[in-house]
């Protein structure tokens, strides 16, 4: 462990960045997250990466995936609106497996809406934001550790699976200065996306979106000897853009079952006094905190509640909130928006035909819950 620090969410995001191996900023600064990008702009220079600040936030986008495209583990930082402009990238970079990091620090909205004030209405946009069927990982930290891990848990992810991966911040979080003590880089497990060997695949042979190395093709370096085309358009295995249905169907198919397999290998999770749990919150990003609080309250005054928080959102830890809704009598769901998560507890949570009742607990002027609003809302689901 490294000496501890005072920092900020955001500057333990740049942080987990560097010590995953990120090597390219390219951004435009927007409050909240400006912090990332002018900590990528002190230090990416001196560990040999480059940062450049673009004339807005398509062409941070548009930089990034091309960083990428030459090999190097690339990241942008943004919050609601500005994410909302990167999003035809993203789908590219979806469409064309390019591994690429975005921080969304999201603030109260919509529209410009309060810069300075906290929200979560952008869950729904990291995943569906972009058109068409497309894998989009998104991972929400509730702590200032967390934003570090999670952070080096999205760049293995984006590499290993060739998909974009969205940091879901929040102001608060983003904001918020704790006392850390930040891992050895030198410890921490980093993935590399895999590469054509050369020993094994001719540049001639190769194939970069192969669909027998399904789902996930290795990536060559733009530069190294193995040429190949990068269009939006549907493709085939060499990346020529192709009209035949069977290879459009396997192309998307493939592409969407990486969210299969980004369940299997980064769906992470917490539960806390859950065993028993009657009530329920289930609580992600800064909620979570005052759930706890709220959750303990319940507890010593003898009312059996507990809290799940999802740290990865998409794909959503669905089959656990089933097997929890099958126990539970009440579940609450306390996000700063007026019911996005909520919709897939309700989606899964149903399923289990269990009858348990869920309620939307929603704030969108821009201020914290209090663990004394969470702990009413658990008083009376007992009514």
């Amino acid at each position: 462990m490294s000496a501890a620090r005072l920092i900020q969410g955001n500057e333990a995001c740049a942080e987990g960045a560097l010590a995953a191996g990120c090597r390219f900023f390219g951004g435009y600064p927007i409050t909240p997250s400006t912090e990332i990008a002018e900590m990528m702009a002190a230090r990416l220079p001196r560990v040999g990466g480059k940062f450049i600040q673009m004339e807005d936030e398509i062409a941070s986008m548009a930089a990034i995936i091309g960083a990428s495209l030459a090999g190097l583990k690339v990241m942008t930082a943004t919050s609601g609106p500005g994410f909302s402009l990167k999003l035809e990238n993203v789908g590219f970079a979806a469409m064309c497996e390019v591994p690429c990091v975005i921080a969304n620090v999201q603030r109260a909205g919509p529209s410009t809406g309060g810069p300075t004030a906290v929200g979560q209405g952008d869950i729904m946009q990291a995943r569906w934001g972009t058109h068409g069927d497309h894998p989009t990982v998104a991972f929400m930290p509730y702590s200032v550790r967390d934003s570090f891990d999670l952070t080096v848990t999205g760049f293995n992810c984006a590499e290993e699976l060739r998909v974009p991966v969205v940091i879901l911040l929040d102001e608060v979080i983003g904001h918020m200065r704790e006392r850390v003590e930040l891992p050895d880089p030198a410890m921490l497990s980093i993935i590399d996306r895999r590469r054509p060997d050369p020993s094994v695949t001719a540049p001639s042979d190769y194939l970069p979106y192969d669909h027998s190395a399904e789902p996930v093709p290795a990536m060559a370096d733009f530069g190294s000897g193995y040429r190949y085309h990068v269009t939006g358009l549907h493709h085939n295995e060499r990346g020529m853009p192709t009209g035949k249905a069977p290879e459009i169907d396997r192309l998307v198919r493939r592409l969407a079952a990486k969210m299969e397999l980004a369940r299997e290998k980064y769906l992470l999770y917490e539960e806390h006094e859950t065993e028993d749990a009657e009530i329920l919150v289930i609580a992600g990003g800064s909620p979570v905190r005052p759930a706890k609080r709220a959750v303990r309250m319940a507890r010593e005054a003898g009312i059996r509640a507990g809290l799940f928080v999802p740290r990865t959102i998409w794909p959503f830890p669905g089959d656990r909130v089933r097997e929890l809704a099958r126990t539970a009598r009440r579940i609450i769901v306390p996000e700063l928006n007026l019911g996005q998560m909520v919709l897939e507890v309700e989606r899964y949570a149903y399923s289990s035909g269990a009858p348990v009742k869920i309620e939307s607990l929603g704030r969108v002027d821009g201020e914290l819950f209090t663990p004394g609003q969470i702990y009413t809302a658990i008083q009376e689901a007992l009514l």
